[in-house]
């Protein structure tokens, strides 16, 4: 490490002494060097960094369609549909990087934005999580709910680039290949089916301003976020190769789509075509339209042209979210009582209980979480200062735990 020297001599690469620098000379091993040189190297040493490709954004071997699936079914259980979706959306976006990086200009493929629709707990958010722990590009969740027009309170759009940015360690290259995932996008649509006549900065105006991010154009950024002003340096970014994956529950989408399917089935066959629909599930039939009638503006639909949705959580489901995946919620818990040296365990009754309790409230698998907490509070208050090592969890302690968390006066 370089030390101040006292003494005189000259730095060994701009040749001036102390008295012209006006700082003490920085000795190294063989030499001596200035605090202006010392920046100036630091500087040269960030600008060579920049260029070079980042090693953690570098694909070694291409993940298949299937292979990327696979991984998905190891942390999110069922949703089937929505995973052959993604998969095919991640393996697509793979591949037209490699295509730029070969400079093959005779066919030019283009990204294809997706959109999941979803009742809140079903694993829209989860789903994109899990992605980010296969993936080797820069991967970020942003939520849409904080979006408003430029000049308003709240923040602007290019705000989910800087998010990018920052996962990429500002490497604007890597960011440029990322994925970007806008959690909450059905909180944008505007009011009603017609354009506003009002302003409405939160809702139609951030549809706008995000139609340029979602096409592809060269956005300026700030930074470190926040508001945008005429003295702050922007970083120019392409948005052109990075994939746009929305998620939204669309609450009360299920009428729109009623409303367009009773509309359709007229004339012969009517009674036929009815029993067909299944009337628990109206999400599996969702089209393009029926955004539209819930507030999405036609430009930013036609933006994300690949529509899935997310099957409602029956039972099934639930009681293998709670026990199956590599981190369900009762591995979890089992895993913070083992650091404490206590082993837990639970019946199979106990399980049960928890899960028809969640469908009771109607919440999906974060309501799951919510209600084993419930259960688990007193234990992991006590059990650390006791020299109980073991502990099983019965349905009549779920119960009396659960009546004492007055969680019933929820529902």
């Amino acid at each position: 490490m370089a030390k101040e020297t006292g003494r005189g001599g000259r730095c060994s690469f701009c040749n001036r002494t102390e008295q012209e620098t006006g700082y003490p000379l920085l000795a190294g091993y063989s030499g001596l060097i200035c605090v202006d040189c010392a920046e100036r190297a630091a500087e040269a040493v960030r600008e060579i960094k920049h260029r070079q490709p980042d090693n953690r954004f570098v694909l070694d071997v291409l993940p298949k369609p299937k292979e990327i699936k696979e991984f998905l079914d190891l942390y999110v259980i069922g949703q089937d549909d929505a995973k052959r979706y993604l998969s095919v959306a991640v393996y697509n976006h793979y591949k037209r990087l490699m295509q730029k990086d070969k400079s093959d200009n005779e066919v030019e493929i283009e990204k294809s934005n997706i959109i999941m629709v979803g009742s809140t707990g079903t694993g829209k958010t989860l789903l994109a999580k899990t992605i980010a722990r296969l993936l080797k590009v820069p991967f970020t969740i942003v939520d849409a709910t904080v979006l408003t027009e430029a000049g308003y309170v709240g923040e602007d759009i290019e705000s989910i680039l800087t998010r990018l940015l920052q996962v990429s360690d500002y490497n604007v290259e890597a960011a440029e290949r990322g994925i970007v995932f806008i959690d909450e996008i059905d909180k944008i649509a505007r009011k009603g089916d017609n354009p506003s006549i009002t302003r409405d900065v939160s809702g139609e105006g951030v549809q706008q301003g995000l139609l340029k991010l979602l096409e592809g154009s060269v956005v300026n950024v700030p930074p470190q976020g926040g508001r945008k002003h005429p003295e702050q340096k922007m970083i120019p970014v392409n948005t052109k190769d990075i994939l746009f994956i929305c998620g939204g529950a669309f609450d009360g989408i299920e009428k729109k789509i009623a409303m367009r399917l009773n509309t359709q089935v007229v004339g012969y066959g009517t009674d036929k075509k009815r029993e067909i629909i299944d009337r628990n599930n109206l999400l599996q039939y969702i089209a393009p339209q029926d955004l539209k009638a819930f507030g999405l503006i036609p430009e930013i639909i036609g933006r994300l042209p690949i529509l899935t949705y997310l099957d409602p959580l029956d039972r099934k489901a639930l009681r293998q979210i709670l026990t199956e995946p590599k981190n369900s919620i009762i591995k979890q818990y089992i895993k913070m009582f083992e650091i404490d040296g206590i082993k837990l365990t639970f019946s199979e009754e106990s399980l049960e209980y928890m899960v028809d309790t969640a469908i009771e409230f109607k919440l999906g698998a974060r309501g799951l979480r919510s209600i084993v907490e419930s259960v688990m509070i007193d234990a992991m208050f006590e059990m650390p200062s006791t020299d109980c090592k073991e502990l099983h969890i019965t349905k009549q302690y779920a119960e009396e735990k659960m009546k004492k968390a007055n969680m019933h006066a929820l529902h």
